[in-house]
This record gives structure tokens, sequence and C-alpha cells, in this order.
């Protein structure tokens, strides 16, 4: 009788992953829930930039926590991607949810970063500020999305070919529609400066995405 070695993988650091974010959530309804529910709404209603993106910074507290349980969400379904696509490689490296994690933190902090140097160069800092607050509450929303899909995709059924490419068309429309109500916000001043903002879309909010597509790829 031969017999064969069993290989058994873990995944207790998904679920502790997602308990993170579980916590995350909570404590940012508990420490803030009017907020918390005004931003819940935000689908629906601008009252939560109204009320609160005038005055508050992009450092608050409550933007941290929510990026934090994004960035937890956002590594963990380019996880599964990559373990659909992959998954010899993704298997055989321990420690690649850190490493997509690493990749995604540094991308945005870079990109926020030079966002944040143009409009002072340009003297919009103000503007800027504005536009960086939507955005990243935009894409704090978009952060429960991808938090939903890793709790499916991690105890109901793996995501495979064609619900990883309406997961993706769903999230480009919604980033769509979140982008453009944002620039609809702004919109007299981007029509008085609409060669800067085309070069702006296309090297700020286009080509980056692209190459971290390809890093990831």
């Amino acid at each position: 009788m031969e017999y064969a070695d069993r290989l058994i993988t873990s995944d207790n650091w998904i679920t502790l992953v997602i308990m993170s974010c579980i916590a995350l959530y909570t404590f940012a309804k508990y420490l803030y829930p009017n907020r918390f529910q005004e931003f819940i709404r935000l689908p629906l209603s601008n009252k939560y930039f109204l009320v609160h993106g005038k005055v508050d910074t992009i450092i608050h507290p409550f933007n941290i926590i929510l990026f934090v349980a994004q960035l937890l969400s956002v590594s963990l379904v380019i996880y599964f991607f990559l373990l659909w696509q992959i998954p010899e490689k993704v298997i055989v490296n321990k420690w690649i949810y850190v490493q997509i994690c690493t990749l995604y933190s540094v991308f945005v902090f870079v990109k926020f970063a030079i966002e944040k140097i143009i409009g002072n160069i340009l003297n919009l800092e103000s503007l800027i500020n504005s536009y960086l607050y939507q955005k990243l509450s935009y894409r704090n929303i978009l952060g429960l999305l991808f938090f939903f899909i890793a709790v499916i995709s991690a105890y109901f059924t793996p995501l495979n070919g064609i619900s990883f490419t309406i997961f993706f068309v769903l999230i480009l429309v919604l980033n769509g529609i979140a982008l453009f109500s944002s620039y609809k916000t702004h919109g007299k001043i981007i029509l008085t400066n609409f060669f800067y903002f085309i070069l702006y879309l296309c090297a700020l909010e286009i080509s980056p995405y692209i190459i971290l597509y390809k890093v990831i790829t």
C-alpha cells in the first residue's frame, strides 16, 4: 500500500482579515454613528459632503478607519483574482496577500501625494482637497462592495471568469459614476481648464490603474 501526502492549506488568515474588516466598520459606526449613517446613504444623497466635506480633513479618523477596511477588502479580492488566474504561484507564495496590501497602499499614497503636489503648484489646494475628499469617500463606499464580494468568495462560492468580469464591469461603472458626480460639482472650473483636466485624467486617473494591473498580472 502506498501512502500519499495530504496537503492541507489553512485559510484562517482570510477569516482574520474579514473579521478585521467587520471590526473596523463596527468601530467606525460606534464612534461616529450619525456620520456613518450619512456615509452609507452617499450613493443616494450628497448630504455627507454638505455636512462634513467642507470642514473635515482627508486624514479624519473616520476616513482612516474606512480606508484601512478598504485596503484589506480590495487586497483580498485581488488575492482571489490571482488565485483564480495563477493558483500555482499564489499557493507557493505565503506572503502574497501582504505584498498585495503593500503594493496597493503604496500606490494610493504615491498617487495622493502627486495630486497634492500638483494642487500646491497650481495654487488649487482647496479645490484638490475637496476633490480628494470626495474621491476617498466614494472609494470607501466601493470598499464595502469589495468586502461583500470577498465574503462571498471566501465562504460561499469561489469567483470564476464570468463573475469576475461582471464584478469588474460593475466597479468600473460605479467608479465612473462617482468620478462624474465629483467632476460635476466642479464643472465650471473644469470647463475653464479643460485641456489640463484631460491631461490630469489621462495621467493620474487612467494610466496608474493600467500600470497597477500590469504589475499585478
